[in-house]
């Protein structure tokens, strides 16, 4: 009797233990799933082996933000990068069910949308439904540096960041503002002390870890794995952006602390000229661009930018650099169709190239072509009288996205070691007296033009 019972208590314990364990599967299943987004089935249409996680966070994020009116499109660079090769076939497909899960199945940390500022505000609201919906947010937000030049406004912070985290993947929502060039800006992304740095693998995000500029894009709107969603028109061109969209912010503060020690020149010359050249950079800038001919900021009109964020208004010319790769013949009669003649052409193509074009009254434009060796990069000077050659030496540097002027134009990355090889140590020291032949810092002699080249390569008109 004894024996009896104790098997049957046991018995009684082992039902009990996989009722409650089975209590346990279906509590997590239906509730915590739900909740806390742990668990999804597979998408219909998913290959074998493939995590549709991702593919059910994307949807539920797309219809968090439908419900609430925000129109934002798709940036992440590894699915465009698989959408850019399939693009004809997606424009053209039609909305019904897809054959398999093909860009957003693929395991991944982060899905990367775009969010145009001006085209929402209502913030908590959406923290509100995407929490009952189970996801996880964090805010990064810092100073608008569009207000940097404004003392009363420098402080204000705006959002530049969304991170929204449901189950084991999240997606980077990257803000984007209008810049007064007419071009979007993001901001970089910078964890405060308390913010949780385990949150997501920050580190893996495409951006961020530097500001960037970008073209305003044209959408479209596709089906990609039965998901309507928007992408920049022509995909490639994004994507050639990314590698390319690093953005450089003028020095405000430091211009300010230069203009404390050097009053600005609010004469009426000097307001006239800035005028003069502001328009002649918009207008450089524009020929360029239609030309797709990259180009940057050099010698004093970089200096400028970089030391007092405006034109040098003793300097009297605006000043370019381009790589002697993108040169095209093309140059000369665009800027001549453009109101701007010739004024002189030093050097050749393949050696020492320069060229000057007049602007309105005394104000000119000197662009200078750069020839890169193996460990720095030069560009050249020609003396009109003598056939005497010069070359000023730089260390190697790469281009980045600035605003001057209210314009999106390049300035070398290395702007510090670009002005310091040109301007010396006491770069931030002003000097009205410059010879170009002698004053500059890595000026070096270059032999001399032969007699009989002359007519080619001294041309002044």
């Amino acid at each position: 009797m004894q024996k009896i019972n104790r098997n049957v208590v046991l018995a009684l314990l082992s039902l009990t233990s996989l009722v409650f364990l089975l209590f346990q599967l279906c509590y997590y299943k239906f509730y915590l799933s739900q909740k806390n987004g742990t668990a999804f089935s597979k998408v219909r249409g998913s290959q074998s082996g493939q995590d549709s996680t991702r593919w059910h966070v994307v949807r539920k994020f797309l219809g968090l933000i439908s419900s609430h009116n925000i129109p934002v499109y798709l940036i992440d660079p590894l699915i465009l990068g698989l959408v850019d090769k399939d693009i004809e076939q997606i424009r053209s497909s039609p909305d019904g069910p897809s054959p398999e899960c093909k860009y957003f199945c693929a395991p991944r940390d982060f899905t990367t949308f775009a969010l145009l500022d001006k085209t929402w505000k209502h913030e908590v609201g959406l923290f509100r439904t995407a929490e009952k919906m189970g996801f996880q947010w964090l805010k990064i937000i810092n100073k608008d540096p569009r207000l940097d030049g404004m003392d009363d406004l420098s402080g204000m912070e705006i959002p530049l960041h969304y991170i929204f985290k449901l189950a084991s993947h999240a997606i980077h929502l990257v803000v984007f503002y209008e810049r007064s060039g007419n071009f979007l800006w993001h901001g970089p992304l910078r964890l405060k002390q308390h913010m949780d740095r385990k949150f997501v693998p920050f580190r893996k995000l495409h951006f961020g870890r530097y500001p960037g500029a970008y073209e305003k894009p044209e959408l479209l709107l596709v089906s990609i794995d039965d998901l309507k969603v928007q992408i920049p028109k022509n995909p490639s061109s994004f994507l050639e952006e990314v590698s390319h969209s690093r953005f450089l912010e003028c020095r405000y503060r430091e211009a300010r602390a230069f203009f404390q020690l050097y009053p600005d020149d609010a004469s009426l010359d000097a307001v006239e000229f800035r005028k003069k050249a502001k328009s002649l950079l918009h207008l450089a800038a524009l020929t360029l661009n239609n030309l797709r001919v990259k180009f940057w900021l050099s010698s004093g009109t970089c200096l400028g930018w970089y030391r007092q964020c405006n034109v040098i208004p003793h300097s009297k010319d605006v000043d370019l650099g381009i790589f002697i790769r993108d040169y095209k013949a093309d140059i000369i009669p665009a800027f001549q169709k453009a109101g701007l003649p010739l004024k002189h052409k030093f050097g050749k193509v393949e050696d020492s190239l320069e060229l000057s074009f007049q602007g309105e009254d005394d104000v000119k434009l000197d662009i200078f072509f750069f020839y890169e060796e193996d460990d720095h990069i030069w560009n050249g000077g020609t003396q009109a009288k003598s056939g005497k050659k010069f070359k000023y030496l730089f260390p190697k540097f790469t281009l980045c996205w600035t605003e001057f002027v209210e314009l999106k134009v390049h300035v070398p990355c290395e702007t510090l070691q670009y002005v310091e090889a040109n301007y010396g140590p006491e770069w931030k020291v002003p000097v009205k007296t410059w010879d170009w032949k002698s004053s500059p810092s890595n000026v070096q002699d270059n032999g001399v033009w032969p007699v009989d080249e002359w007519d080619d390569v001294i041309q002044i008109y």
